[in-house]
């Protein structure tokens, strides 16, 4: 069978001719071509494909708990999108079975391989981790048929596929806006659907610490409130409401099982020595000038962070990630290292006693502040490097020398990251510029457009040997939440560049296209909706591309959507609607306009997509 990487998305329908015309109801096939796209696909739309039914069957080896359960969760990943209920059991099945088992000789240990025939489906994967994956794929391949008189089923073929990157990572921070713990396995799930392997868990802030630390009560008594919280930059408005919150270690504990039980590892971060206003709060002793410190009721970087000289400030980090490194099992503890502010540091006694002692002298590319904090950093990666853990800290720590084993997160630019790579240490992509998905600069980029901003990132830069891209471990997104205040927003920030994001992570790089990337996106709004995500309803909104025309006095514009919506547009300042002329092919335009126009689909109308042309006078 030959591969192919099929560049449409939908669901077609196969009526099965064996059975009387009179009885055989519709059966709708999905497409194997989910998102992320898998490495290789080939799909047999001559042969009849696999229909799910009440006496469909996954089995899984006997003894297997992780297998169970992932066959669990794929019985129930069916009965959300077809309702049909289907067994799970331990019996050697091969007619109308989904058949779960590992293969050693599949290379990588995240790959799997499915097999579709009409009677079986064979998924095999490298660890059972890969046959998570393989399980999502089928889950995403199947048409969305539940509520219909339609049978579902997958399409014949084969699917050979594994992760282009080992970390693929999330983050949300929790400091500055408290979410609950019922809430973040909502979020898990939601990675686990996109096969994003990491959650970046962001626990402490300068507005709020949220992880209980018990030989340090004071944390979460007092460090995990604040009076009041800035809702309006521009107004400095505040809303008046205490905001409070805090995880048990025992609720922590509970997030890294159900992460663990998808195949998700959680990286805790303890952001240090820099946005510590909440414990200085609790422990005034552990900063520079002894206080009083206020809890911050606004964003931004504050002056007041951990002594770097005080030993005392020292031995409470190593403490708290002590207990942190016994609640998380993680490979990967974060310890910040980011907006660390030297103004005290540089007046401090402690500080700068410490930095005498140590015989640290400015120079051109580090000044001795800066090289204490690689000092304090250091310390404290040992007491990681003792548990057998891996620091991770933003690319600030290079500004003092990268501390030794440390795995550097670029958020500022890729340039952290390059430089990182060249030092031979591990380095993760999440700028600012494309990975953080509430950065309101990027926010006002709407529908396909801010996708494509997502999608078309790419973590390895070209300017690195090939050696030194073999550093790059992988990319994540983030999410920062000062102004992000609850699950709306938090959801209508994510998706569905979630889903851009998952096949940077995923998918090589020969496989990507984004238009057929956007040709996917239907099946997996189709899931978004069925599990009441809020995701941006602006991408069902009409693109709208203004081409100047060269040599001429005229523009060309043109309008499209993702799923090729009926598209209606007016010229002359009305309101456009389904009456309104269709859009066939570009408009070419010689003078100031406003172009408005909407997306027609049965489901629903979109928003109206408005665009001023102005001509500028020639003498």
């Amino acid at each position: 069978m030959k591969k192919q990487f099929m560049q449409w998305a939908g669901v077609g329908v196969w009526i099965a001719l064996t059975l009387s015309a009179c009885s055989s109801p519709q059966t709708e096939v999905g497409n194997l071509n989910v998102i992320p796209q898998p490495q290789e696909v080939s799909q047999d739309i001559q042969t009849a494909p696999f229909v799910i039914n009440p006496q469909t069957c996954v089995t899984y080896p006997e003894g297997n708990e992780m297998l169970k359960r992932t066959a669990e969760f794929l019985a129930s990943y069916m009965k959300e999108a077809t309702g049909v209920t289907v067994r799970t059991s331990t019996q050697a099945e091969r007619k109308n079975a989904i058949i779960l088992d590992i293969d050693s000789t599949i290379s990588h240990k995240e790959g799997y391989q499915l097999k579709v025939t009409p009677e079986t489906i064979y998924l095999n994967g490298g660890s059972e981790a890969g046959v998570f994956y393989g399980v999502q794929t089928l889950y995403k391949a199947l048409p969305f048929t539940k509520g219909r008189q339609v049978s579902a089923a997958i399409p014949a073929g084969t699917v050979n596929d594994y992760p282009r990157f080992g970390y693929r990572g999330f983050m949300v921070d929790v400091g500055r806006h408290y979410f609950p713990v019922s809430y973040l396995k909502q979020i898990i799930d939601m990675l686990a659907l996109h096969n994003i392997n990491y959650f970046h868990w962001h626990l402490t802030e300068d507005q709020g610490w949220r992880i209980e630390i018990k030989k340090y009560p004071k944390l979460t008594e007092v460090g995990s409130t604040r009076p009041r919280t800035l809702i309006d930059r521009e107004t400095q408005t505040y809303d008046e409401t205490p905001h409070s919150g805090f995880y048990t270690q025992e609720e922590a504990k509970e997030i890294v099982q159900y992460a663990a039980d998808r195949f998700i590892t959680v990286i805790p971060e303890v952001d240090l020595p820099g946005h510590m206003m909440a414990a200085l709060v609790a422990y005034p002793e552990l900063g520079c000038t002894g206080g009083p410190y206020e809890i911050p009721c606004k964003w931004g970087v504050f002056p007041d962070v951990l002594c770097g000289g005080n030993d005392q400030a020292l031995q409470f980090a190593k403490d708290v990630l002590n207990e942190i490194m016994d609640i998380f099992p993680s490979p990967y503890i974060h310890i910040g290292g980011d907006e660390c502010p030297k103004i005290r540091w540089e007046k401090c006694p402690k500080c700068q006693r410490k930095i005498r002692e140590l015989g640290l002298k400015n120079m051109p590319a580090h000044s001795k502040e800066n090289q204490l904090q690689t000092y304090f950093m250091s310390e404290v990666g040992k007491v990681i490097a003792d548990r057998g853990r891996k620091m991770i800290g933003w690319d600030e720590m290079l500004e003092g020398g990268l501390a030794p084993d440390a795995t550097v997160m670029s958020w500022t630019s890729t340039h952290g990251g390059i430089e990182t790579a060249r030092m031979h240490h591990n380095a993760i992509m999440t700028p600012i510029q494309f990975l953080y998905f509430s950065n309101p600069t990027y926010n006002k980029i709407k529908g396909t457009k801010s996708l494509e901003r997502v999608y078309t990132f790419e973590p390895v830069p070209e300017e690195l040997t090939a050696e030194e891209k073999q550093y790059i471990i992988g990319t994540q997104g983030c999410i920062w939440t000062e102004w992000t205040r609850d699950s709306v927003k938090m959801e209508w920030q994510i998706l569905p560049r979630m889903a851009a994001l998952s096949e940077i992570q995923w998918t090589e790089p020969e496989h990507k296209n984004f238009n057929c990337f956007l040709k996917r996106l239907p099946s997996l709004l189709a899931i978004y909706k069925d599990r009441g995500y809020d995701f941006r309803q602006d991408i069902y909104d009409v693109n709208i591309d203004i081409v100047p025309a060269s040599g001429e006095e005229t523009a060309q514009i043109a309008l499209r959507t993702f799923d090729n919506a009926e598209i209606h547009y007016t010229l002359d300042g009305t309101v456009p609607d389904a009456q309104s002329p269709l859009y066939t092919d570009s408009i070419q335009v010689n003078q100031d306009v406003t172009i408005q126009a909407i997306a027609i689909r049965p489901q629903g109308n979109s928003q109206i997509s408005k665009e001023e042309i102005h001509f500028n006078a020639v003498k």
